[in-house]
């Protein structure tokens, strides 16, 4: 399962300076606020966001740490937990935006983030959680020992060979909470033969009592591919004199260091390091005969990024609080790849191999591209699995583009072509105009984005930024040739690349959590866009559009366009119309297994899944409603399906409920319904160990053109699942 946002229907808000608490009402996200909730289209800078100092900042964060325990209690979180604040962003009118990790009985909770947002005075407006209400667990003592999870990871691991773990007793409990129904866990590193070299990583995530495989995904979050070596021709740097010597220590960005790491293993990436280091101030050669021409460019690439995010979104370095982080070139040998490492705060950048005649892998947008890769762990820190890996993935990619606008190098042109300068076979490693046309990437959201490697999902995201930021049409950019097409046939203008970027920035920063998927992004986006430039500007308009081109939801109505008034509703069935002479003008209800993802159907959250976690009646997509333990509401709908008008037409489904309740008293239901009329209930009291098929008469409705509704209802104890797949009308 992905993003979960949280609807409390009331809730409390903690004044960050006093810490006192005051009921408001909330909303899932925060409101819009001053002259953009008007609708005006004047841009707010850097985002939206204030400029802050580095012990501002401390501060800020300290404020939101003492006021944790309230924003949990206000949160409805369980006694268990606990929340430690991670990061706080200020908006240009005094609102901010609390970000949150948070911890369940000491463990740390995977999925467990979230985003409070509040007004200057401290009133909460909304909040966004990766894990939607409390958690919990049977128990925090797991049946597996940490060695024998660590024997089960090995076995698991899917994305290296020869896989093994650095000890017995590595692996780490933790509280796994991406799914609806949170589980104890292990989280395991792994280590073998991958991508990113003979010593890449990976993380497994197994069940603490099972040793079933939860998750895994690499952690070398990478621009994988070849480099062409020194890209930036003659430029400027910052260095930093000791005596009669100069070292690559840029003291203007964050002390920011480049290192020759000699070729250390991977493994070790360190072991032979020693700083640039020499008693004349000029570096390179612009040929990789002098160790030192990569590391010109990873400067270069890495001041470049730091000044973007500075001058445009007030962000100073990876974690906004100033400090730049080490970077390493000449990592191993025949290394074509570039990583960023969230453990160490560093990034790495290997030499190629003899098939890109070993030319360093330290391009413009390779900097950007890794160095994003931080902000990204520093803010919503997206997974790197499933969909919101191929967020992460995209991000990267968006921000790298960027910075190579941004840089506005003679010798590197920005465009909206990934790698273009590392001697790639076919002249690039990803086009963000038409990311297909790799033979790998998705230019279109399918169901099945989850399950494609991230750095090919990513194209659905790099896709609908090229589209926001563009628009539709061909194109010559940076000399080299772009074509916006659509997945839908559309034709739209963009609304320029800076305010993209901005969109996006803000989503990442303010909305989006660990484990958003696209219909989550196109959400935060949306969201960010109204924040920017009004609810009813064009900007969200054509936002709402360039998903809507990448198969990710719908458009808005063009805010130019009056709404049409509403029709009369649909007379009740205790009354109905005699039956028409002509066939329903609807259509029959489609993709009832689910197997197509969301096609069809409208869902109140991230109800539609192909989660292992549970099991489909058919196929592997089925609808996932209810299971929080905690009040709650959901619903799953379709519209304008036709009822046939000759037979006894009857509603179909299977049905699986599974239950923490006991007896026979219903407290959780799930209500089929028919034109907003209860026709079935089902609760806690009808769980069973399998789906069992059930079946509603809709002979009121023959002849008629109907909404189905599938609405849960939990209380606030024990968690019961609703399990639905296979549904049809006939």
């Amino acid at each position: 399962m992905n993003r979960r946002k949280n609807a409390l229907a009331g809730a409390v808000a903690a004044a960050l300076a006093l810490g006192t608490v005051t009921v408001v009402a909330t909303q899932s996200t925060a409101a819009p606020r001053s002259a953009a909730a008007a609708g005006t289209s004047a841009a707010r800078p850097g985002a939206g966001f204030r400029a802050m100092t580095a012990d501002v900042r401390g501060e800020a964060i300290r404020t939101a740490d003492r006021n944790a325990a309230a924003t949990a209690r206000a949160l409805g979180l369980g006694p268990a937990e606990r929340l430690v604040a991670k990061d706080v962003l200020v908006d240009t009118d005094g609102s901010r935006h609390v970000r949150y990790d948070r911890t369940y009985s000491g463990l740390q909770v995977m999925g467990g983030d979230l985003v409070v947002h509040l007004t200057e005075d401290g009133e909460i407006t909304g909040s966004d959680l990766a894990h939607q209400g409390a958690i919990r667990v049977a128990g925090t003592t797991p049946k597996l020992t940490a060695a024998e999870a660590s024997d089960v990871a090995v076995k698991h691991a899917k994305h290296v060979k020869k896989a093994k773990t650095g000890s017995k007793d590595s692996s780490t409990l933790v509280v796994y909470a991406v799914g609806k129904v949170p589980v104890l866990a292990y989280r395991s590193t792994v280590t073998g033969e991958g991508e990113t070299g003979p010593a890449s990583r990976q993380a497994v995530i197994v069940d603490a009592s099972s040793g079933a495989p939860l998750d895994q995904y690499e952690l070398h979050q990478s621009i994988t591919g070849t480099g062409n070596g020194v890209a930036v021709g003659q430029v400027s740097i910052e260095t930093t004199q000791s005596g009669s010597s100069y070292t690559l220590t840029d003291a203007a960005h964050g002390g920011t260091v480049i290192y020759d790491s000699y070729n250390s293993p991977q493994s070790n990436p360190k072991q032979n390091a020693r700083t640039f280091s020499k008693t004349t101030n000029s570096w390179g050669t612009g040929t990789t005969s002098s160790r030192e021409s990569a590391a010109v460019d990873a400067s270069y690439g890495l001041a470049k990024t730091w000044d973007y995010y500075k001058d445009s979104f007030n962000r100073s370095g990876i974690r906004n609080d100033g400090r730049g982080a080490p970077a390493y070139v000449h990592l191993d040998t025949n290394l074509l790849n570039a990583f960023y490492d969230d453990d160490c705060f560093c990034m790495f950048f290997g030499d190629g191999s003899s098939q890109n005649s070993n030319t360093p892998v330290t391009a413009l947008d390779v900097a950007g591209h890794e160095m994003s890769h931080g902000v990204t762990a520093a803010t919503a820190d997206l997974n790197y699995s499933g969909e919101s890996g191929g967020l992460n993935e995209a991000t990267s990619d968006i921000f790298g583009t960027m910075v190579e606008f941004y840089a506005n190098n003679t010798g590197d042109p920005g465009d909206y072509y990934i790698g273009e300068k590392l001697n790639m076979s076919g002249g690039y490693m990803r086009r963000m105009d038409n990311p297909a046309a790799d033979g790998n990437s998705l230019s279109c959201w399918t169901s099945s984005a989850g399950s494609v490697d991230v750095h090919y999902s990513s194209g659905i995201g790099n896709h609908f930024f090229y589209l926001a930021a563009e628009g539709t049409g061909a194109k010559t950019i940076g000399g080299r040739s772009h074509n916006g097409t659509t997945c839908n046939n559309d034709t739209f203008a963009g609304i320029g690349k800076d305010k993209a970027a901005a969109v996006w920035y803000r989503a990442l920063s303010t909305y989006m959590t660990s484990t958003t998927n696209y219909s989550g992004a196109r959400t935060a986006t949306l969201q960010a866009a109204a924040d920017l430039y009004g609810t009813n500007s064009q900007e969200r308009y054509l936002v709402s559009k360039a998903w809507a081109a990448v198969s990710v939801g719908t458009a808005l109505p063009d805010p130019g366009t009056p709404t049409p008034s509403p029709t009369d509703p649909t007379p009740s069935p205790t009354d109905p119309t005699p039956s028409p002479t002509t066939p329903p003008s609807g259509n029959t209800l489609t993709n009832g297994s689910f197997e197509q993802g969301t096609s069809g159907w409208t869902q109140s959250d991230d109800i539609i899944t192909n989660s292992t976690l549970q099991a489909a009646r058919d196929g592997s997509w089925y609808a996932w409603m209810m299971g929080y333990g905690a009040s709650a509401v959901e619903s799953l709908s379709q519209s304008n399906i036709a009822v046939p008008s000759t037979g006894t037409p009857k509603l179909t489904f299977w049905l699986k409920v599974s239950t923490q309740e006991y007896g026979s008293t219903a407290y959780d239901t799930l209500k089929a319904k028919v034109n907003g009329t209860t026709l079935a209930t089902y609760s806690n009291a009808n769980a069973s160990a399998g789906y069992v098929q059930r079946t509603v008469d809709l002979s009121a409705y023959k002849g008629q053109t109907v909404k189905l509704e599938f609405a849960g209802t939990e209380d606030a104890y024990l968690s019961t699942v609703f399990l639905v797949d296979q549904i049809a009308i006939g």
